[in-house]
């Protein structure tokens, strides 16, 4: 079987960091990177080619697996399930309100034209999905906590800058630590979204821009601030350009469990990361899977997956006697 052919449909910073992954991986190539900006002023970190995203359709038949790096806000929702009419996708949708909608809208599409899909896949959700599942299998009697940061949300930032009167935007989510210590005592805590994380921002607003009327959409955006106690700061272009360049990130799951004849034993599972470049490894997350189902899509497969659906080895390049002898 020859390399995986992989296309990028949009490019921002998560289109860059799956285009660096893609490098790391000798059983794929990148057959271009797809835009909605004029092409030619688009200039890609390893000189990939760069095209209209008004042509992809003209492309369906040199892509195995379309990568689409839009924004969850507002982009996912009509690309993908758009895109998978003619093309093997993936996205990294990440309201988890909205997931099973999107997840409805995107297998019908990708069930019509014969093709398979995959959404919501990186680290959160995705990576942190997954040991969620796990660790809710394996301690049935216990209870599970999900905290994120301190790091850049993209999702969070890009839905800021959507915002009327924003000229740039970031987020950061912090896990309140004592509300963390409190799960790690045992004690299995009842604690609100307001007391798990807050959330702060910095904001370059539009020369003239209201405000006032800015700082009371974010702090009231459904499904992204409306729960969560949040800061929002406006700073000069010159202070975001220098203080808010990085895009860290990171997070843990948490699952305190009792086992035992009197179930009295308490077990703890913690599963973490912390994350140098956000965008850089969701995109490595997303390549890693674009290998699975480009597998999946070759076994006949068709309609959209999630993380839970995806064998491990279904991500590796190594064959099943390799897994096994090194990784097992």
């Amino acid at each position: 079987m020859g390399k995986l052919r992989i296309g990028i449909a949009g490019y921002g910073n998560l289109g860059k960091g799956v285009e660096f992954a893609i490098r790391q991986n000798d059983d794929m190539e990148l057959v271009g990177v797809f835009t909605r900006r004029d092409p030619s002023t688009v200039v890609t970190a390893t000189g990939a080619d760069v095209f209209s995203m008004n042509s992809i359709a003209d492309k369906k038949n040199d892509i195995d697996v379309l990568i689409i790096c839009g924004g969850s806000a507002t982009d996912l929702p009509k690309q993908t399930p758009e895109l998978a009419k003619d093309f093997n996708v993936i996205d990294s949708f990440d309201t988890h309100a909205r997931i099973p909608e999107h997840f409805t809208n995107v297998d019908k599409a990708a069930k019509e034209s014969g093709h398979t899909a995959l959404i919501s896949c990186g680290w959160d959700p995705g990576l942190f999905s997954l040991n969620r599942l796990y660790a809710e299998s394996i301690l049935p009697e216990g209870k599970s906590y999900t905290f994120w940061g301190k790091g850049v949300s993209q999702g969070h930032s890009d839905a800021i800058r959507r915002i009327n009167g924003v000229k740039k935007g970031i987020q950061y989510t912090c896990p309140v630590e004592a509300a963390m210590d409190a799960v790690r005592s045992g004690s299995q805590p009842e604690l609100t979204t307001r007391q798990k994380h807050t959330r702060e921002c910095f904001v370059v607003a539009e020369d003239g821009a209201d405000l006032a009327q800015i700082e009371n959409e974010i702090k009231t955006m459904k499904n992204y601030f409306d729960e969560y106690d949040t800061t929002v700061h406006f700073i000069s272009e010159e202070e975001f350009d220098a203080n808010h360049n990085k895009m860290n990130h990171g997070g843990f799951v948490m699952r305190s469990g009792m086992t035992g004849a009197d179930g009295n034993t308490h077990q703890m599972i913690e599963y973490s990361l912390k994350l140098g470049s956000n965008p850089e490894f969701t995109g490595s997350v997303l390549v890693c899977y674009a290998r699975a189902i480009g597998r999946l899509s070759a076994e006949g497969q068709t309609g959209c997956k999630t993380v839970f659906d995806i064998a491990p080895a279904y991500l590796s390049k190594l064959s099943g006697d390799q897994i096994r002898a090194s990784l097992l």
